[in-house]
């Protein structure tokens, strides 16, 4: 039985993944900064681990190298969003924001690799977002510890390919889970300059994420990854997701970032 660590298991696309693996005969490892209750996720066993904590991250690593002898594959899913303007976050904010999303990985990767490299043979997918490529306004920060873990996943994949290890990120657009439930929306103070495009941009993420493709689309995506004999180095998910790369790769920057600015209504 194969088994496979997925940080932020809790809820949204890590729930989703561990869900699907484990229906799929993977034996499943799932982090939650809390404790769940046994039987909580049928198949899924669940680990406290916060992925801001290197000492929280080192001991569910070890737990689970202890229950099962060797991961073949890790999924870094753990992350989450601020909302505001570049000139209103405090600086304190947007580090918080990288400390999860970008660090948390690296936490993660640098205590699970190890044990995959010795062994010869292991997958590792880094779940991004195609706001990397196509940056959210008033969700910098979050499109930039994403545009981190593109570069991050590429180095990787190069690195660790003599150790027989395969590195893919997927990249999913938007996805209907609570997101937005978890989003700090507050970060811009109420009198901001930037208020009226704070709104406008807020509305339209708050309308699309409903109608978005289940988070469902997204583990079988991780699934392929971890599958596949030759796995790609980026997926990407989700409604008109090829959209993202076409235009980083024909169109013009002023192009693509005005269709962006178009999109949310700025």
């Amino acid at each position: 039985m194969r088994s496979v660590l997925i940080t932020g298991a809790s809820s949204g696309i890590g729930e989703a993944t561990a869900g699907h693996l484990a229906a799929r005969g993977w034996r499943v490892f799932g982090t939650s900064r809390s404790a769940r209750a046994p039987g909580d996720r049928p198949g899924v066993e669940f680990l406290v681990m916060d992925v801001c904590d290197a000492d929280s991250v080192d001991r569910g690593v070890a737990q689970v190298l202890e229950e099962c002898g060797q991961l073949d594959a890790i999924v870094c899913n753990a992350g989450n969003s601020i909302y505001g303007a570049v000139e209103d976050v405090e600086i304190e904010a947007a580090r918080a924001q990288f400390e999860t999303n970008f660090y948390g990985v690296l936490r993660v990767l640098r205590a699970c690799l190890p044990s995959m490299r010795e062994k010869g043979r292991g997958r590792v997918v880094i779940v991004g977002s195609l706001a990397g490529r196509a940056p959210i306004p008033f969700q910098a920060h979050y499109s930039a510890s994403k545009a981190a873990l593109d570069a991050l996943s590429g180095a990787l994949r190069n690195e660790v390919a003599g150790f027989g290890l395969h590195v893919s990120l997927v990249e999913p657009g938007d996805v209907n889970t609570p997101f937005n439930e978890a989003m700090q929306w507050s970060t811009s103070p109420a009198g901001s300059a930037y208020r009226e495009g704070l709104s406008r941009a807020e509305s339209v993420i708050r309308e699309s994420l409903p109608k978005a493709p289940p988070a469902e689309d997204v583990a079988r995506c991780i699934e392929r990854a971890l599958d596949a004999a030759s796995p790609r180095a980026r997926y990407t998910v989700g409604d008109s997701s090829w959209l993202v790369p076409f235009a980083r790769r024909f169109l013009p920057d002023r192009i693509s970032l005005a269709l962006i600015k178009r999109h949310f209504r700025l």
